[in-house]
């Protein structure tokens, strides 16, 4: 099972995910708490080993800024997190994670048919579009309506809830940022504990993570 360490600030939590056993890693680019220059998000990246994804967030943000963060911090993957249409993702050069927040099973044969590998259910929407700890009704999710899809389970997670979370959904990879934090930061015993817990119920040989537009 694999997992994504997202709202990352600084260099040591970064590694310490890293070494821990996080599969990816996320940079928020767009307004929240922890939003991070690009910068920053280059240092950051800098010491972080290749297999490891480096996935930026951005929220209905313009193709060029985009394609400019991605170019200066060194992102792997983009995580379009606000109302952005198909061809938009289509036009971008890296590999997408479309984001929404999970309302219910009409939308998601739409979100099945958005031209991206991955697709993350998250939360409702809050004063940010991410990152603000609120889980959903996992039992409502018609996982079969993401059939082909990379699915990716963010929203609310922790590690006294994130088994039962991967037992319904059975996603390719779970999300976590505000769940290893402590009074709005990082904790790195709460990031170990996360990936240990879920690298233990993963029971299954995790995919190779890193794919090509």
């Amino acid at each position: 099972m694999n997992v994504k360490i997202c709202g990352i600030t600084d260099v040591n939590s970064a590694v310490a995910a890293a070494e821990f056993g996080s599969d990816a890693i996320g940079f928020v680019f767009a307004e929240s708490k922890r939003k991070v220059s690009p910068v920053i998000a280059k240092e950051i990246i800098s010491c972080l080993p290749p297999k490891v994804l480096k996935v930026g967030v951005f929220v209905n943000e313009s193709r060029d800024e985009i394609e400019r963060i991605a170019s200066i911090a060194g992102l792997t993957h983009i995580q379009l997190h606000g109302d952005e249409p198909a061809s938009f993702s289509e036009s971008l050069s890296l590999p997408v994670i479309k984001a929404m927040s999970f309302q219910g099973n009409d939308g998601l044969e739409d979100f099945n048919r958005f031209p991206s590998e991955y697709i993350l259910l998250d939360g409702p929407k809050g004063k940010y579009r991410g990152g603000n700890g609120t889980a959903f009704d996992w039992n409502e999710v018609n996982a079969a309506l993401l059939e082909g899809k990379k699915v990716i389970l963010a929203g609310g997670l922790h590690v006294n809830n994130v088994e039962q979370a991967i037992k319904i959904i059975k996603p390719f990879m779970v999300d976590v940022s505000s769940g290893v934090e402590t009074d709005g930061v990082k904790d790195l015993e709460k990031i170990k504990e996360f990936i240990e817990k879920v690298k233990k119920l993963g029971g299954i040989e995790n995919e190779h993570l890193y794919t090509t537009k």
